[in-house]
């Protein structure tokens, strides 16, 4: 007879579905109302536990839109566990999906999503860190056109309660994923010599104009004459696969 594993006295743990920055992810179920969440462990042993800090931050970051529910955190036996909600594929996942090419209305409905996320992140004062298209997944059901932004395992606090913003170091060893990395964290490397001209004129303690940003693709977006009905590449795609397999 298999063992039931349960964390926080109600959420029972199942079948892996991922890993994050300093974690492995498990799909979940929390058996008083059986909603399906998603379960993220970290041993305590680890060489830096970073989850107990990653859910505080959620928990700062918690109502803004795109921002996942966080159920639970604690401490289960050798790990530390937080539970949360559930959501969709990875824009990586997708971009797969896609033979990793996305139509221009698609990453257009996306930018503009994924500069408010990053603006609400700002506007309390952290910086992410670990900016890429893994990190950010798209909600299920109701909320399947939401983007959503997660893992904040390397987010930093970037200025105090007085909008102190902190002083630049150089020489500083990289933080997060070498291919999404910041313009700062990537000076001198040649990989970014072609790069968004906004982005390049920006200083260190420079706050973005994420409405100007946001209305460069609102401007694309209708001078294109697309539509804002939020159907991405992928919907469409598995609309034709299975229109494809009904006639098999």
């Amino acid at each position: 007879m298999q063992m039931e594993l349960r964390v926080g006295g109600r959420f029972r743990l199942g079948r892996k579905i991922g890993s994050g920055s300093f974690g492995d992810i498990y799909l979940g179920l929390n058996v008083q109302t059986n909603e399906e969440v998603a379960v993220k462990l970290e041993c305590v042993k680890s060489k830096h536990p970073q989850l107990h800090i990653e859910g505080r931050l959620y928990r700062v970051m918690s109502g803004g839109v795109g921002i996942p529910d966080v159920k639970w955190c604690g401490l289960e036996g050798e790990y530390n566990v937080m539970v949360m909600e559930l959501l969709g594929p990875s824009l990586e996942d997708l971009f797969n999906f896609c033979q990793r090419k996305f139509s221009l209305k698609t990453v257009l409905l996306l930018a503009d999503q994924m500069i408010t996320r990053i603006e609400y992140i700002h506007e309390r004062d952290y910086i992410h860190r670990d900016i890429k298209p893994d990190n950010f997944l798209m909600g299920l059901g109701k909320r399947g056109n939401l983007v959503y932004i997660i893992d904040f395992g390397l987010a930093k606090k970037y200025r105090d309660s007085r909008s102190q913003h902190i002083p630049y170091r150089e020489n500083k060893n990289l933080t997060g994923t070498a291919r999404y990395a910041s313009v700062n964290t990537h000076r001198g490397i040649e990989a970014f010599a072609t790069y968004l001209r906004y982005s390049r004129t920006l200083g260190f303690e420079d706050t973005p104009d994420y409405g100007h940003l946001r209305q460069l693709f609102r401007n694309l977006f209708h001078r294109q004459g697309l539509r804002y009905d939020y159907l991405f590449d992928w919907n469409l795609l598995k609309f034709v696969v299975r229109i494809r397999d009904k006639s098999l």
